[in-house]
């Protein structure tokens, strides 16, 4: 069996290894699931810890992980778990804190344009990703969504925060029945009490999963609410469920998670919501600037 994996691009192995897992799920027991979707989470784990350890964060048995990688084409878990070694022994797999010594150390050492070609590199591929896996039909049917929509809740917290905001505040100047949350003071799971069947949840968010964005998901769907989830892997716990799924790419050499993929994301879906709605749009985007300009909130007159 341990089919050879050949790397489709320049990309590790192990990246090949998660790709399997990802394709095989579907098709996995429960259990084999359950042990998969922890380990395309924290691939980050697999090399550096012990089948023993991994099987009780899983929750899972020891024999478990040894039954997946078996069922995926490998003759052992050791032969499953090499790349995983291999990435450690190269430090092709590290954490924030790595790259932020890292990054210290290029000021220390006088590459920054290392990194400036690196960043630009990244911010390319997140952008082609976006546009090559993703199609125009997804996001008109998530736009449709949106505007049929009796309420669209629009979440996304840490780094996401910002174009979650950005997306609602845009939104908001068109139609009147998109929402950011979580409002001040609350939490999301609160701002979604009243919502049911005929509403939608825009939401967001990226390794490591913040618990508050899943568990609005996981009500969500307890309520009929239609999710439109954007995350960076298939196994995602937001994207389990949700009615249109968008997985973008976030990698980035900077020791915090990239959004310039899921900025672009949303901007593009902005333009299909506002192409798809009613005449009645231009005249409330217009009416919201008069009024600004009215009230002397916009510096100068761009009439």
């Amino acid at each position: 069996m341990n089919k050879t994996i050949v790397p489709s691009s320049a990309e590790p192995v192990s990246e090949e290894v998660l790709k399997r897992l990802v394709a095989e799920l579907p098709a996995l027991t429960p259990e084999l699931k359950k042990a998969a979707a922890y380990l395309v989470e924290n691939p980050n784990t697999i090399g550096v810890t012990s089948m023993r350890e991994l099987a009780t964060n899983a929750g899972v048995k020891p024999n478990t992980l040894v039954r997946m990688a078996r069922a995926v084409g490998f003759d052992s878990y050791e032969a499953f778990r090499e790349p995983f070694r291999q990435d450690v022994r190269s430090g092709g797999r590290e954490n924030f804190q790595d790259r932020a010594r890292w990054l210290q150390s290029l000021g220390r050492g006088g590459k920054m344009a290392g990194l400036y070609a690196e960043t630009a590199r990244a911010a390319i591929s997140g952008i082609e990703h976006l546009y090559t896996q993703n199609d125009a039909a997804s996001l008109q049917a998530a736009a449709d969504a949106v505007l049929k929509a009796r309420s669209t809740y629009v979440l996304g917290v840490g780094v996401a925060h910002a174009p979650a905001e950005n997306f609602a505040y845009l939104a908001s100047m068109a139609v009147d029945t998109v929402q950011s949350i979580p409002r001040s003071g609350s939490l999301p799971t609160d701002d979604l009490a009243r919502a049911g069947q005929g509403d939608v949840l825009l939401a967001m968010t990226f390794k490591p999963y913040r618990w508050e964005v899943v568990e609005a998901v996981k009500l969500a769907h307890e309520q009929g609410v239609a999710v439109i989830g954007f995350s960076d892997s298939p196994a995602s716990p937001i994207l389990h469920g949700a009615a249109h799924q968008f997985i973008l790419e976030t990698d980035s050499p900077q020791f915090f998670t990239s959004t310039v993929a899921l900025t672009a994301m949303l901007e593009t879906l902005m333009g299909f919501v506002i192409a798809a709605a009613g005449d009645d749009v231009v005249a409330n985007i217009e009416r919201f600037h008069k009024r600004r300009h009215e009230l002397g909130i916009y510096c100068w007159n761009d009439d």
